[in-house]
């Protein structure tokens, strides 16, 4: 049998006369007491039952890691239905309200068995609930706001309009992310590191694409210099950094520690070769050459790994000798390339009809290793 019922200070939002909107708080562990998610289901008759989507476990988890950590910040609270059945006292006094909130205590009646359908409905933050309610921080305050309303339509609405928000932009998130430093979840934080050293070359005097790269925050005049997707860059280093990448090494997975300066390092001496082998494609718009469209950035950023693995097996990175054999060993692909006019033979496309696809990015970066490898085995 549960203690019925929980009273908790709150606020009345005058926001609706036919569908009060309280704020107010519950512990973790009371999430689960109160509210339950309707899952969309269909009856025997094929009616359409709730509105949830299917829990998302990896999700949960990553939520209930945090929840667990050390210093949890848990602003983002959730929305419930609430029924008719609850009731709000307004305080007493003269500054009880500023006419827009009103000070009170609401009381929520609970079931009578943990087995009993709860009276709210979560409406949005059905994955954080799951994890609140397994986290070890049951006393945690969380933020509620709860609108009362039991008819299943209103609740669907609701539902889909705080669904329907547009997600962040990526190159927005894309460069944010190196100045967060708390812990991310898996996804977020696998980007972090790309993100982090595409900022770096974007600003450092000595990166080649200086400028040159269009990110959330570039603006004005700016914005006509930067030829180079943000994304397209993230791409080739997150390929870069898998296990077959050049960059891959500097990655210490025993102790979690990354040498980022030498990948930095190795970014820079490997594109400012690019850059002086093919001086005229080099800065221009990606509809003028196709080397600074994504197509280009990606398939490089391909062959930079056969290259800088030779490059870095003879010459320390921060000799002048690294840039020199980079230099070389592009030499050995450059005559075969049409960046900004005619046509690739092998692929008997015109140069400007190649495209940021997955089909058009393999063919050409298979294209331009399998000439660099043959180059190589001639000219050895």
């Amino acid at each position: 049998m549960t203690e019925n019922p929980i009273r908790r200070r709150a606020l009345r939002i005058e926001q609706n006369p036919d569908i009060p909107l309280y704020l107010f708080a519950l512990q973790a562990g009371e999430v689960d007491r109160v509210a339950d998610v309707a899952r969309i289901s269909r009856d025997e008759a094929g009616k359409l039952l709730g509105y949830q989507r299917p829990e998302k476990k990896q999700h949960v988890k990553q939520i209930l890691d945090y929840l667990d950590s050390e210093n949890v910040l848990f602003p983002n609270g959730l929305i419930l239905a609430l029924p008719s059945s609850v009731r709000f006292k307004g305080s007493r006094g003269p500054n009880s309200t500023d006419g827009l909130a009103t000070i009170g205590t609401i009381e929520i009646p609970l079931p009578e068995s943990d087995e009993a359908p709860r009276p709210a409905l979560i409406v949005d933050g059905q994955q954080r609930s799951l994890a609140l309610a397994r986290t070890k921080r049951s006393k945690l305050p969380i933020a509620i706001a709860g609108f009362v309303a039991e008819d299943l339509e209103v609740q669907r609405d609701q539902f889909l309009r705080v669904n329907t928000v547009s997600p962040l932009p990526t190159n927005l998130v894309s460069e944010l992310l190196p100045e967060v430093n708390t812990k991310l979840p898996t996804k977020l934080s696998a980007r972090k590191l790309p993100s982090a050293l595409v900022n770096a070359l974007n600003q450092d005097s000595d990166s080649p694409f200086r400028g040159l790269i269009k990110q959330a925050s570039t603006a004005g005049e700016r914005k006509s210099e930067a030829v180079v997707k943000d994304n397209s860059l993230i791409s080739a280093i997150e390929e870069s950094l898998s296990p077959s990448g050049v960059l891959f090494p500097y990655k210490n997975l025993s102790n979690g520690t990354t040498d980022t300066a030498a990948m930095r390092d190795i970014l820079v001496v490997y594109w400012t070769a690019v850059r002086d082998t093919f001086p005229d494609a080099w800065g221009l718009s990606p509809a003028r050459s196709r080397l600074m469209h994504g197509v280009g950035i990606r398939s490089m950023g391909r062959l930079m790994d056969r290259i800088m693995d030779r490059v870095l097996g003879a010459a320390d990175i921060g000799s002048k000798d690294a840039y020199n054999r980079a230099m070389a060993e592009l030499a050995l692909v450059k005559p075969y390339c049409h960046w900004t006019k005619g046509r690739w033979p092998e692929l008997n496309i015109p140069w400007n009809e190649l495209q940021n696809t997955p089909r058009h990015i393999s063919t050409l970066s298979n294209l331009l290793i399998r000439i660099y490898l043959q180059s190589r085995m001639s000219a050895s």
